[in-house]
């Protein structure tokens, strides 16, 4: 289902149509936490993912991408707004809508991971795992990841 969101001159919008792959690819070939990531996998990633486009009329300017089943868990990804339109609380409006969908109101775990934005999501109810102990993963050694041959 597409929804929707606007305020002002500023949309949000679930439609797969309106994202535009060069600005996200852009950003996210260069971003902390997915640098170097081919073009494949990125579509692949939004292709299994709901993924939200934030929009200055019909210019992409930010993104934020959900992983989820919509029944006990879900992890909020790859959330930006390009450099140029910061500091207007569009990342903070873009993490409200994703994390106040109705469909997604008393899942068991919401998690992201972020390197610096940690008191912009505690706005939203995250914290550090009470638990930390519970938790594991399975990264991939190399830290260029997306590099290899």
């Amino acid at each position: 289902m597409i929804r929707e969101w606007t305020r002002g001159e500023y949309t949000i919008s679930t439609d797969l149509k309106r994202l535009d792959l060069d600005v996200i690819h852009a950003f996210l070939v260069r971003s902390y936490w997915s640098e170097g990531i081919p073009r494949d996998v990125m579509e692949r990633s939004i292709a299994n993912s709901v993924n939200f486009g934030l929009y200055h009329h019909d210019t992409q300017i930010g993104f934020a991408r959900l992983l989820t089943d919509c029944a006990v868990f879900a992890q909020l990804m790859d959330v930006f707004v390009l450099e140029r339109w910061r500091d207007r609380g569009l990342g903070t409006w873009l993490v409200e809508v994703v994390t106040t969908l109705p469909e997604l109101q008393g899942l068991r775990r919401f998690m992201l991971g972020t390197n610096d934005a940690h008191e912009l999501y505690r706005r939203f109810g995250f914290q550090e795992p009470a638990r930390p102990d519970l938790l594991m993963e399975r990264v991939q050694p190399a830290p260029d990841v997306y590099r290899r041959a």
